[in-house]
């Protein structure tokens, strides 16, 4: 088989997966304090993992995301946001290959 060909197949990224991704991740950027519980409304209720503060949805290999955070004091939280989005965006990229909708911010409270 040469190396241009790929095999038959399909691979299934668990939404987990991208979850736990997105969670590492903006837990690494300077100036995130935690991920905040997501507000709850009947139709987040039943969803896994809402409360860990991070929500994704995949819909046509596009992957959507909402983050939910606590901020550190004395930082800037646009760059803080924007530096989230950019890391988020590189590692699902780079980890496993889909490609990026929206990465929407939401910052619940700055821990003082």
């Amino acid at each position: 088989m040469s190396s241009s060909k790929r095999p038959p197949g399909k691979t299934t990224i668990a939404p987990d997966v991208l979850t736990q991704i997105t969670r590492l991740t903006t837990l690494n950027v300077e100036g995130v304090a935690d991920l905040a519980s997501i507000p709850t409304s009947v139709d987040r209720l039943f969803l896994k993992n809402a409360n860990e503060g991070v929500l994704v949805e995949v819909t046509e290999n596009l992957v959507n995301v909402e983050i939910h955070i606590l901020v550190k004091k004395d930082v800037n939280i646009r760059d803080v946001c924007h530096e989230i989005q950019s890391q988020v965006s590189r590692a699902i990229s780079e980890m496993v290959g889909m490609e990026i909708g929206k990465i929407n911010i939401h910052v619940e409270d700055v821990v003082y």
